[in-house]
């Protein structure tokens, strides 16, 4: 059985292995050269890397992200839905092997396939910006790159892309199972894989580990202040380097949370476009006035792995939970 599964999953493996090995062949290339110059120029070195070393980065970012979703689409909801499909299940059914068995066999191959396949990547990207990702964890500038809590670049490092192949993988075997055709299974578990990754990074990341409270002025010089949603909210911007915001809050004078008064939104509004610096500046300056301070919640640098390894559970508890439900379908629903 595990022979008969490898002949038909192996052109995919082989493809998805030669691959993450020319990945992996590109970043050695480069990779030594970046941690030389991070040695000597230390958090500086993001204002020193090339524009092609910038392709890099982030072609390395795109390359783990899409590394779960193709291996759900293309591996995983593929896998028992071309099987029923075609009708080929009852052959396989028929030859002395159970369907728990047979189910057993597919899912075991398939899940370690992407896990290594995904972990593989993952090294490497992170293997090679593991100097950027310092040198902003150190003070760096970020408005070029992501530090490693950002949610775009948490997921591309770590151990996170392999607990996400493994959920990718059987979240497109279960649909497979039960849509029972192909291309309506692919299309179903990208849609849903990539609803469950923006949902759980937007609201079930930032409770994964402790986090951290910073109250800071309001005033011109000081954090970067940014306003949105016709000045009705302002978004601070504090010095601490490698964290994660993941909310904020503006206080009065007596440090309750309080809207922001409508005299701001006034004082910014001209008749002829955008208010000028001097405007922004006078106006963030009578707020200051009036006493008004921004509370930053974050996740700071160093909870990178305990946040990692709480998803990675949360991740693996939901393939498994996929898993046994495949069990359930096929000896009580599939014919």
């Amino acid at each position: 059985m595990i022979w008969l599964t490898w002949r038909q999953f192996r052109t995919q493996a082989a493809v998805m292995f030669a691959a993450v090995a020319a990945l992996a062949a590109a970043l050695a290339a480069t990779g030594p050269q970046l941690a030389d110059l991070y040695r000597a120029a230390g958090s500086s070195l993001v204002d020193q890397v090339s524009s092609a070393d910038q392709t890099v980065y982030y072609a390395g970012l795109l390359v783990v992200l899409a590394v779960p979703a193709v291996i759900g689409m293309f591996w995983g909801a593929p896998l028992i839905a071309r099987e029923l499909e075609t009708g080929t299940h009852y052959v396989a059914w028929n030859q002395g092997v159970t369907r728990t068995r047979w189910l057993a066999t597919k899912l075991g191959l398939g899940t370690a396939a992407a896990m290594t396949v995904a972990g593989l990547a993952s090294l490497a990207v992170s293997w090679w910006s593991s100097p950027i990702d310092r040198a902003v964890n150190g003070g760096g500038a970020t408005d070029t790159y992501f530090p490693r809590l950002d949610p775009v670049a948490f997921a591309a490092r770590g151990v996170v892309p392999m607990a996400y192949a493994a959920f990718a993988f059987a979240l497109g075997v279960a649909l497979g199972l039960v849509i029972r055709r192909t291309l309506p299974a692919m299309a179903t578990t990208f849609a849903l894989y990539t609803a469950v990754q923006i949902s759980a990074s937007m609201w079930i990341r930032p409770h994964l580990a402790a986090t951290e409270r910073i109250t800071v002025p309001i005033e011109p010089g000081g954090a970067p202040i940014s306003i949105q949603e016709n000045a009705e909210e302002i978004v601070v911007h504090p010095e601490v380097p490698g964290a994660w915001e993941t909310s904020q809050q503006t206080l009065n004078a007596a440090g309750q949370p309080a809207p922001v008064p409508s005299s701001f939104a006034d004082c910014l509004h001209t008749e002829s476009g955008p208010p000028t610096l001097q405007q922004f500046e006078r106006c963030v300056t009578d707020l200051a006035a009036l006493g008004y301070k921004q509370q930053v919640t974050y996740q700071p640098a160093g909870n990178f792995w305990a946040l990692q390894w709480a998803e990675t559970g949360l991740y693996l508890g939901l393939a498994l939970a996929l898993t046994g439900f495949c069990a359930w379908w096929i000896r009580r629903r599939a014919t």
